[in-house]
């Protein structure tokens, strides 16, 4: 770093000019992302529901449509009259676009012809799957829906792809305008905060940088992998956020040094020593949390975990380049454009005497603010006993959406969506399941309590296809139950059975992050306490931070529970009461215990220092806490501002992601990392500094140190 903080101040406009060129290009280029995201990436690959989907794909083609479109007839005509002008447009789409197969009301079998019509008779139903190879992406979908409207009558259209890409279209809508409010509310908190508008400023370019870097990061991605749709949001504002809070924690130090006498040179390289390193081990720690998302067998999670490190990635490393850099050429200027010359000074003054004030109240009665801290944190965690995993569905959709509307219409007005399991029976010593396997399985399968009718749909090489429906008005408890009904079926000698369908890939998905979520949690917790230990010396400081972002985190979920999953101020938001979503629930998790461990570095890297410098463990809380308690505060609102954004969003998962983060940023970095953290080392006094010998003489040798 002594190196790096020389380079910086020497070379000062190579290395701002460089970094900004670099981001700027590579960003241009990364907003191609876009045409590049998916809206899948939800299933368990290594699942027997995923074996399931692969095995009928390649015996029996797609069987899940693109598109199904929903045609009402006018008033005073029938579906019959409208017949020939529908399709001769299903006709036309097809010729133009490149399809698997296109089945109506109109052209499909007696049974199926049942299924496609309304209760009322008065609208009917046609199923187009794309040819998998046509070349159709998220950006060129939204135009074929024109292609299948009839003028004169009425069309919705539903189906997995439709709902996909209207996840996709309001994400992108959602991202613009959370950072059109997002970013001068976060200026002009930040001018308030520093006292200027030049030092305002500084944090905000190089969130904007930060944003244009993510978004390449995630585009080289892209060419190894599936990006989910949602992982544009959460590196996108992620790393707004995080770029302002290392910003603010950047130039504080800064300013501070300017106070203390030193001249700009040595202010920026003091800063890129004290504060530069803070970031980068606090980078070091997110990147870790995060990496712990990478063991999920799922693709949507592993993309939001690189979606996360990208962020992190790019906000330290401009805060170690452009920031300091940008600090050298202004100088003091960076106290310009003030309401008044001392309001920096004045207002750092004023911080330190409150917080001041408020640790000294916490030493004097650490048991008293201990004790009822925790048993609040563990009020707030109670809701957590009663939470359960669900799924993302249409339903997170806007209830004004054209693709909510249509599925809603799909599923309350037609007698049946054909929702149920598929079961494959095959072979296992080389010979093909015989018609009588079959048929016993399917009557084995309809005497499942939940499942009103299986029949034998396929037969022939080594494999049988069973359709299993779902009986009218089951809920998905009941389909889970029915699932596990099905797989306890004894499948006939020499055969295996396996069971796949909509409800067994979603529980068999959430097995799979129940299964791997203690890797994860392992992963980030081994991390973070070798990494505290590195940078402190201590043993005692690496537990204690595991232990708070465990109780933010218990307390985060509980106020989660009791709002999303209970219902309790759920109107309030918009959202209808549901099982928690599980892929969003390993983010908050990582997120919330990332961010937990980033203040506690911030905090305690001032304690450290002060206490390396000879002072009590009293005088170093007091110390540490007057230093860092308004950046750790400020950091935390304008982070609340910025994935506050998240609130506005139309669909009810980002909402999800945003309260959650609020709760969290609002209980850890006030009421446990202000209150709780001073408390417990004021209790814990010398033993906070305490390791064995053989493992000071490890960090002798290999530590951060100050």
């Amino acid at each position: 770093m002594t190196r790096w903080a020389s380079t910086v101040v020497s070379r000062k406009w190579w290395v701002l000019t460089l970094a900004v060129l670099a981001v700027l290009v590579s960003g241009v280029w990364g907003t191609g992302v876009f045409a590049k995201l998916s809206s899948g990436g939800f299933i368990d690959p290594g699942s027997e529901s995923a074996e399931v989907a692969r095995i009928v794909e390649a015996n029996l083609g797609p069987q899940t449509p693109d598109i199904i479109a929903i045609y009402t007839a006018p008033d005073g005509k029938t579906l019959d009259d409208i017949g020939p002008e529908v399709t001769a447009s299903l006709d036309r789409f097809a010729a133009e676009v490149p399809t698997y197969s296109v089945t109506s009301y109109w052209t499909a079998d007696a049974t199926r012809k049942q299924l496609m019509v309304s209760e009322d008779g008065t609208k009917a139903s046609a199923a187009i799957t794309v040819d998998p190879d046509a070349g159709i992406t998220a950006a060129t979908f939204n135009d074929l829906l024109p292609k299948l409207e009839v003028e004169g009558i009425d069309t919705e259209f539903a189906g997995n792809s439709v709902v996909g890409v209207a996840f996709n279209n309001r994400l992108q809508q959602d991202l613009v305008r959370a950072e059109a409010i997002a970013l001068p509310i976060t200026l002009v908190l930040l001018v308030f905060i520093f006292g200027g508008l030049v030092a305002a400023a500084v944090p905000v370019f190089v969130g904007l940088l930060s944003i244009f870097s993510a978004l390449a990061t995630l585009r080289l991605l892209t060419l190894f992998t599936d990006v989910s749709s949602f992982a544009i949001n959460v590196a996108s504002l992620l790393g707004l956020g995080l770029a302002i809070d290392y910003g603010l924690f950047i130039v504080g130090r800064f300013r501070e040094e300017l106070e203390s006498g030193a001249d700009v040179a040595e202010a920026t390289r003091r800063t890129v020593l004290t504060a530069g390193r803070t970031v980068l081990f606090s980078g070091l720690l997110l990147v870790c949390a995060f990496s712990g998302m990478l063991v999920f067998p799922q693709d949507v999670i592993k993309s939001l975990g690189f979606g996360a490190m990208a962020a992190v990635a790019s906000a330290a490393l401009l805060s170690l380049t452009a920031v300091p850099a940008l600090l050298a050429i202004l100088g003091h200027r960076i106290n310009a454009l003030s309401w008044r010359k001392d309001a920096a000074q004045r207002g750092e003054v004023r911080a330190r005497k409150f917080w001041g004030s408020v640790v000294t109240a916490v030493m004097r009665r650490p048991v008293a603010i201990a004790v009822g801290i925790v048993a609040g944190l563990m009020v707030l965690a109670a809701p957590l006993l009663s939470a359960s995993l669900g799924e993302v569905t249409y339903t997170a959709l806007p209830e004004n959406d054209p693709a909510r509307i249509a599925t809603d219409t799909l599923t309350t007005e037609f007698p049946t969506t054909g929702n149920g399991a598929t079961l494959i029976l095959r072979g296992t010593d080389g010979t093909a399941p015989t018609a009588a396997d079959g048929a016993a399985v399917a009557q084995a399968a309809g005497q499942v309590p939940g499942i009103g009718a299986a029949t034998v749909v396929a037969a022939g090489g080594e494999l049988v296809a069973v359709q299993a429906v779902y009986s009218e008005g089951v809920t998905t408890d009941d389909q889970s139950a029915a699932v596990d009904g099905l797989r306890a079926i004894s499948a006939p000698e020499g055969t295996e059975l396996l069971v796949g369908g909509g409800q067994a890939t979603v529980d068999d998905g959430n097995a799979a992050i129940v299964h791997w979520m203690p890797v994860m949690i392992a992963i980030m917790v081994g991390s973070t306490l070798v990494l505290l230990f590195l940078a402190f010396g201590s043993v005692v400081l690496p537990i204690k931070a595991v232990a708070m972002a465990g109780l933010s985190l218990a307390a985060t979920f509980g106020v989660l529970t009791w709002i999303f999953e209970l219902g309790h101020g759920a109107g309030l938001l918009g959202v209808s009461p549901a099982p928690l979503e599980a892929t969003f629930v390993v983010l908050i998790l990582a997120v919330v215990f990332g961010l937990s461990t980033d203040y506690e570095v911030f905090l305690m890297s001032r304690m450290v220092e002060a206490h390396e410098a000879g002072a009590t463990t009293e005088e170093a809380v007091r110390f540490g806490t007057e230093r860092t308690g308004r950046i750790v505060t400020a950091a935390a609102l304008l982070l609340v501002v910025v994935t506050g954004a998240f609130t506005i969003s139309g669909l009810s998962i980002m909402r999800f992601l945003g309260v959650g983060m609020i709760v969290a940023l609002l209980v850890d970095a006030t009421v446990v990392r202000m209150l709780l953290v001073p408390s417990l080392v004021k209790l814990m006094g010398e033993a906070n500094w305490w390791a064995p010998a053989w493992m000071k003489r490890v960090h002798a040798k290999v530590g951060l140190g100050h």
